[in-house]
């Protein structure tokens, strides 16, 4: 019965799924050293993202 009320919860919770995070390391113009980029995007997005 237990496992049947989680079910039931997660159902409607798709949100949570249409995002992704996403890293990207770029050069710091400034001390030449890497940084990273971290930013919560859309799935739909996430091409996009690593273009730019």
């Amino acid at each position: 019965m237990a496992k049947k009320a989680v079910a039931t919860l997660q159902e409607g919770k798709t949100d949570g799924r249409a995002y992704t995070k996403v890293i990207r390391m770029v050069k710091s113009p400034k001390t030449g050293a890497y940084i990273f980029d971290e930013q919560m995007v859309r799935n739909e997005e996430v091409k996009d993202f690593f273009k730019n």
